[in-house]
């Protein structure tokens, strides 16, 4: 199977803290990869320096062959992160916000049916003209799925995607991560969710003090 992402000795030290211990790990195309730990253990540090919100304090990441850094161009073309408190500009509509990221992208092509189809399995149809600050946690988490799902990727990052959703929000996002691992998307989500952990964890990472151990 080919390798979408690849982690090689990635580490982050703030001081004397050691916030990640050196990690190596790769995660291939249709494959979910769950990451598990108690707060506060480095799951999302890890995320964030996956995604390039944090620079690392050493080792690689490559998705689809490309560097993190030296290719940072062809990476976000290729990779998308959706933490667990998404943020939003504040002069626009959701409706706005996915039109924005389709442009950015450049996949307008049947952008008013895809946008509507999806803000309707998410339940956010009847606010698409609202302001992201009027929703509640659990709306704007549906909402960064949304602006994820808009566009192409092929390794997503997900932040406790379920820490603010109903119980039918998970079962819509259980659909979804099968769905994009059936279309060959490399997916790394952390979660405390048995549900996350038990239905799509094909390979489950954990984390403690910093310290990733992959099965």
């Amino acid at each position: 199977m080919a390798l979408r992402l690849v982690v090689t000795e990635l580490s982050k030290k703030y001081d004397s803290f050691i916030a990640l211990a050196p990690a190596s790990f790769g995660l291939n195309a249709g494959e979910i990869a769950v990451l598990s730990g108690p707060n506060g253990s480095g799951k999302t540090t890890l995320l964030s320096c996956l995604s390039g919100l944090v620079r690392p304090s050493g080792g690689t990441v490559t998705v689809a062959d490309f560097d993190l850094y030296r290719d940072e161009i062809e990476v976000r073309r290729r990779l998308v992160y959706v933490p667990d408190v998404p943020h939003f500009y504040l002069e626009l509509t959701a409706w706005e916000h996915l039109r924005f990221i389709a442009m950015a992208n450049e996949v307008t092509q049947d952008f008013d049916q895809r946008a509507e189809e999806l803000l309707r399995k998410l339940g956010l149809w009847e606010a698409k003209d609202l302001f992201p600050h009027h929703f509640s946690r659990g709306m704007r988490l549906k909402l960064g799925l949304a602006l994820a799902l808009i566009r192409p990727f092929e390794v997503i990052l997900l932040d406790e995607p379920t820490s603010a959703l109903d119980i039918e929000g998970v079962g819509l996002l259980i659909n979804e991560l099968r769905h994009l691992r059936e279309q060959s998307a490399a997916v790394l989500l952390t979660t405390h969710d048995p549900n996350l952990i038990n239905q799509l964890g094909d390979r489950r990472l954990t984390i403690q003090h910093g310290v990733i151990e992959t099965d």
